[in-house]
């Protein structure tokens, strides 16, 4: 009876071995899943050729990198850095931006010379600010004109390294993991010694508008990315995976508070509660690092989808609000309720209201969350913009080029989670 009731047990396990097996496979192939966002294409979808769209974007590509009013400028044979050409200074916003479109346009020259500059000319590499970099720097005299950082272009330049790594490998001159790792490795480092902080405040788990001193405790709502935490936590692979996640989480709770429920405008600086950060420079209101907002939720609606509700719901107030406004004639700075500032940021030689190129290219990006028919008119706006000097002379080819580049890459659905292949 024993030998028997072993020869049972045996056939037994073996038999729910065998129908295990389809849901271990199963179990296996969901886990290597990549992943299958829609990158919708609204340019083809209003009407334009796939012919036009590759063409409209390679010329704006070759009037920001390559044409005479370019901001990208190559130092020697192996170096190159992005200009806010107006400001006389490179800085790791556009340094950032210009690796993020390079990879995504597959310009891994362009990529490698802008990350060896960066890293040459601006990355701390000891002290308390190690793996970190100078924010600001003239490129004329080799200044730094801060040795502080901006958490939007570490933020920018970790993200756009995981993508290099996955698209190109990490054995072409640059590991470009190993750059990642090393800014995300120094950053869990900082503990407030020497004033020097996490680029997220790990409390409230939200990005610092400035990881140094006071700057620490607020915050700037065009760096929340949520899209590019749930990058990180996807192949940063440093044991963090469980804290980008919640900040992804965060940032699109604190998008929610940050927005008017009207108008959709948002301030440039806030607490962390979303409420308006006033600063010794400047009073509350939407200016040039808010029009980044509508940009940030449109990537992170296409790539991930997790607030898809709220999301359309914002970009339909939003767009509606600049609508209202006119659609040839919206300015560029308000009040959050969508009256006239007092207050001015000046670009240029004096303080002015503008329609500027870069907000008519970000507010178009949310037509890709905008369920209303006629989103379709910001997507021809931004279509029919030209990037040239104003009536009066005025010309901005860094942060309006940019914003009108990356605009042009997501509605044609050139912007994407470049997985690994």
């Amino acid at each position: 009876m024993k030998k028997n009731n072993s020869i049972q047990q045996v056939t037994l396990l073996l038999l729910f071995w065998v129908l295990a097996m389809p849901l271990v496979a199963v179990g296996q192939r969901k886990q290597s899943t990549k992943l299958a966002p829609k990158y919708r294409n609204l340019f083809l979808e209003a009407g334009y050729s796939q012919k036009e769209i590759d063409a409209k974007v390679a010329k704006a590509y070759y009037d920001v990198f390559e044409g005479p009013n370019r901001v990208y400028f190559a130092v020697g044979d192996t170096m190159a850095y992005v200009s806010d050409v107006k400001n006389h200074d490179a800085r790791t916003e556009g340094l950032s931006y210009g690796m993020m479109i390079a990879v995504q346009l597959d310009k891994k020259e362009v990529f490698d010379k802008i990350w060896r500059w960066s890293k040459k000319y601006l990355q701390h590499q000891s002290g308390p600010r190690e793996g970190y970099f100078a924010w600001s720097i003239n490129p004329e005299i080799m200044k730094k004109n801060s040795e502080g950082s901006a958490s939007d272009g570490e933020l920018y330049y970790v993200t756009s390294l995981l993508f290099a790594s996955n698209k190109w490998g990490n054995n072409t001159g640059i590991n470009y993991y190993n750059e990642a790792r090393r800014i995300l490795d120094a950053m869990w480092k900082k503990d407030g010694t020497g004033n020097i902080y996490n680029l997220i405040n790990t409390e409230h788990k939200q990005i610092t508008f400035v990881p140094e001193g006071n700057s620490y405790n607020w915050t700037d709502p065009s760096y929340h990315l949520p899209a590019f935490y749930e990058v990180w936590a996807l192949y940063a692979k440093d044991g963090h995976e469980a804290f980008y996640k919640a900040c992804a989480d965060t940032s699109r709770v604190f998008l929610h508070r940050a927005c008017h429920p009207v108008t959709g405008l948002n301030s440039d600086y806030t607490e962390f509660s979303g409420a308006p950060h006033p600063t010794r420079w400047m009073p509350p209101g939407f200016r040039y690092d808010s029009w980044r907002v509508p940009m940030n939720i449109a990537m992170d609606y296409t790539w991930f989808g997790k607030d898809k509700t709220w999301q359309e719901d914002y970009a339909k107030r939003f767009q509606n609000f600049l609508r209202s406004k006119g659609m040839d004639t919206y300015d560029d700075q308000f009040n959050l309720d969508g009256t006239k500032p007092d207050f001015i940021l000046q670009a240029g030689s004096v303080p002015k209201l503008r329609h500027s190129i870069g907000l008519v290219a970000t507010a178009a990006t949310a037509s890709l969350v905008n369920k209303d028919k006629n989103k379709v008119d910001f997507v021809k706006a931004v279509w029919n913009a030209k990037l040239e000097p104003y009536e009066d002379g005025y010309f901005d080819p860094y942060y309006d080029g940019l914003m009108y580049l990356f605009s042009l890459m997501h509605l044609s659905g050139k912007y994407q989670i470049i997985q690994p292949k």
